[in-house]
């Protein structure tokens, strides 16, 4: 048995491997959310949909627009976490927050996040002296941060409100507590394998090692992803229409799962996935009056991230690459006219002389 399972193992490495798997997931996520969103979509009003954007209260647009700013604050610490546990304490605030707010929304946004998000930090990153392995320790431990958050909260949400779920991943609501007993059970797990090592834990080998943050520091970690879905649930929470009715914990739940769904895919912006979830998630809400939602939505934690997120790369990349180099030709040609002029005197006395 252990014989046939390392070779069916082997095979699977040399014929299939974990990234042509992965592709294909994310190729199926997509597949299947287009073809609910096309089904979903069949004969809603585009004029309902304009009409219920103007029923949205613009108290509850500006209250989700705070919830959303709240959020990239908090995803800020997402870097600067990493920084400080891999012992990158001469790196700043501004420049972490810097390349957690611009690596998450232009890799999230574009697609393939873990590639283009990965070269926006170390584009960033390099300047402070920070090598290719930093840069992916950070990457891994910013992870761990929204996967602790996302299991917590979402353990937490479908074991109060299994039935949540049900729709999404069609499981009786039984089966979906279990799921989130699971989950916080796993969180618990890896709190209990984090206390019992003598030191720090540690995750990798040869060149790539990685040391965990120590249990209580885990805390923190848990702490700032709870908080950046809260608030991110919290602005979608604002802006549902007020009939029917769901409670947050119902709505936190759906809109993690669909979140989860949308990084799954790999999808530019989650297009498509993370709709076509709220949808299917969200049947007793009419299409049209939750389109306007999402749309609202997608204006406030999409679309003005990403042109904050390319304009300030954008400066950032003119500044190094134009202004700085034109600032230090001047500063050398002033000191060479300088070093002349100081020269003169010199060579007048003695030609005197």
């Amino acid at each position: 048995m252990h014989r046939l399972l390392t070779t069916l193992r082997r095979g699977f490495k040399e014929r299939i491997g974990w990234k042509r798997l992965g592709i294909a997931a994310s190729l199926v996520i997509i597949f299947f959310a287009i073809t609910t969103m096309v089904r979903t979509l069949r004969g809603v009003d585009t004029g309902v949909i304009l009409t219920a954007l103007t029923e949205i209260p613009p108290a509850n647009i500006a209250l989700a627009a705070l919830c959303v700013i709240g959020a990239f604050c908090t995803l800020t610490f997402y870097d600067f976490f990493a920084l400080r546990t891999i012992g990158k304490k001469h790196v700043p605030y501004h420049i972490a927050a810097l390349s957690s707010f611009t690596s998450y929304t232009i890799g999230h946004n574009i697609g393939a996040t873990v590639f283009t998000g990965g070269a926006i930090r170390f584009r960033i990153y390099s300047d402070y002296g920070l090598s290719a392995v930093d840069v992916a320790k950070i990457c891994f431990l910013s992870g761990l941060t929204f996967w602790l958050g996302n299991l917590f909260v979402l353990g937490f949400g479908m074991a109060w409100h299994p039935s949540a779920a049900s729709t999404m991943d069609l499981l009786p609501p039984a089966m979906n507590r279990l799921i989130a007993l699971g989950c916080l059970a796993g969180i618990a797990a890896y709190f209990v394998w984090l206390v019992t090592g003598k030191k720090r834990r540690e995750l990798g080998q040869n060149g790539w090692k990685v040391v965990l943050p120590s249990a209580r520091l885990t805390l923190l970690q848990v702490l700032i992803g709870v908080v950046d879905l809260g608030f991110c649930a919290l602005a979608m929470y604002l802006l549902m229409p007020a009939q029917p009715g769901i409670d947050f914990i119902s709505l936190a739940v759906v809109f993690i799962l669909a979140t989860l769904l949308g990084f799954a895919s790999h999808a530019p912006g989650s297009i498509g996935v993370f709709d076509a979830a709220m949808l299917v998630a969200l049947p007793e809400f009419g299409r049209e009056q939750l389109l306007a939602t999402l749309v609202v939505f997608r204006i406030l934690y999409f679309l003005i991230p990403f042109a904050i997120s390319i304009s300030i790369m954008g400066t950032r990349e003119i500044w190094l690459s134009v202004v700085l180099p034109w600032q230090e030709r001047r500063r050398l040609s002033s000191a060479c006219t300088a070093s002349a002029a100081a020269r003169r005197p010199v060579q007048k006395r003695q030609a005197q002389g």
